[in-house]
């Protein structure tokens, strides 16, 4: 399989993204690491075991834009809107629904500084995996 970088995911290979992205190992390593290349080399050498040719690069962009758009939709859902859909919601809803969110908090002196809250939690959210 080819892979470029204007070359369209198709929906077995970003299955294949989701699957190796859910297991817990790779959920717990791109949580707050600011530098992953090195996660996205193994998420990209684990695709490759799968079929799937894509380079780091090609999955970290897949999987920003992916997250992106899960969080677009779950703010819409969350303001009313439940006509923002996305094909991989769901998959990516089990993803990230436990994943600490950082917040902005406004201080005093009127800057900014990063706190982390956590989403609807159970005590069921890691048994699922």
């Amino acid at each position: 399989m080819e892979s470029g970088a204007g070359k369209h995911w198709t929906e077995e290979e970003v299955k294949a993204l989701l699957s190796v992205w859910s297991e817990k190992n790779i959920r717990k390593q791109l949580h707050g690491t600011l530098r992953n290349k090195g996660i996205f080399i193994y998420i990209a050498k684990r695709l490759q075991e799968l079929g799937v040719c894509r380079d780091w690069k090609q999955c970290r962009a897949k999987y920003k834009n992916l997250k992106y758009e899960y969080r677009t939709v779950k703010y819409a859902h969350n303001s009313g809107d439940v006509t923002k859909t996305m094909k991989f919601f769901h998959d990516l809803d089990a993803i990230l629904r436990y994943e600490p969110v950082t917040q902005l908090a406004a201080e005093e002196n009127g800057r900014c500084s990063a706190t982390e809250a956590q989403l609807n939690t159970s005590p069921t959210a890691e048994s699922t995996q």
